[in-house]
């Protein structure tokens, strides 16, 4: 893809069923560095995905002045459709040196940086633009939705701290236990993102807020170190494995309690007289 102001372009490799594609690295504006990714067809976040986003992002904080980092997506449908489940559970250590370690990257980054979803924004590709600082929606194209719910899948605990400490009780709720798909009028509403639009309103954020000078002190990540520490903690390699832990003994113990009730059901009419259950 050929942006105006073209800095660098970065590949991402060929990764199973996934073809490759490329994160390309433009400045529409002054220190606004602009990482339009593809890798079709829905921007899934692959090893290769996230390695490519990680060198992108080395390459603008140490080859550039410090400045404003916006992502988004050159695939008009998808900002990202969320993880590969099957590349996630088959690739050893996608989550702790790929996934995880975008994340850290991105809720430390040493300047400001801003989600332009520019289409659906479903799961994990939810989870990716809320480790941004800021989030830009398409007014009239995607959802943004926590969809783990429909396809049975648990979450994480990194990936609900994100949550839990930037929306509001209420919002993080909806988006978990009723995976609501929120439409950007809604997700603004919402508190999910911060503005609705495109590029030129990406833009306005970033000279509304002054955004292009508060990574020139030298604080503004660690400032982020502070107010995130809890994902932090949490994405971090010891923090993952003990959690890891935690979370396989609840869905243990959950099971265990399942085959008991079972158990107990099938001898309950019996003992309550009562003919048969309706299930």
């Amino acid at each position: 893809m050929s942006t105006p102001n073209h800095l660098f372009t970065v590949p991402v490799p060929e990764s199973g069923p996934h073809p490759g594609g490329s994160i390309t690295c433009s400045e529409p504006e002054a220190n606004v560095y602009l990482l339009v990714f593809a890798s079709p067809p829905d921007n899934r976040l692959t090893t290769a995905f996230c390695t490519a986003m990680l060198t992108a992002l080395d390459v603008i904080e140490f080859g550039y002045r410090p400045g404003v980092v916006i992502t988004t997506s050159s695939i008009l449908k998808f900002y990202s459709n969320g993880l590969d489940l099957e590349h996630a559970q088959s690739t050893p250590g996608f989550w702790t040196d790929a996934l995880y370690t975008l994340w850290r990257r991105l809720l430390t980054y040493p300047m400001p940086t801003i989600s332009l979803m520019n289409g659906h924004t479903f799961a994990g590709g939810l989870m990716l633009a809320m480790h941004h600082d800021y989030r830009v929606f398409n007014p009239a194209r995607g959802f943004a939705c926590l969809n783990e719910l429909d396809f049975g899948a648990a979450l994480k605990p990194p990936m609900s701290s994100i949550f839990r400490q930037k929306l509001a009780p209420a919002t993080y709720r909806t988006l978990v236990l009723e995976a609501r798909r929120f439409a950007g009028p809604a997700a603004l509403d919402a508190g999910i993102v911060d503005a609705l639009g495109s590029l030129p309103e990406a833009l306005a954020l970033v000279r509304d807020r002054g955004l292009t000078a508060k990574g020139t002190t030298g604080v503004y990540g660690i400032l982020k170190m502070e107010m995130y520490r809890e994902s932090l903690a949490l994405l971090a390699a010891a923090g993952f494995e003990a959690e890891e832990k935690r979370a396989m003994a609840l869905v243990t113990e959950d099971e265990e309690r399942r085959e008991r009730g079972l158990k107990w059901i099938e001898a309950w009419p019996r003992l309550s007289g009562i003919a048969r259950l309706r299930c």
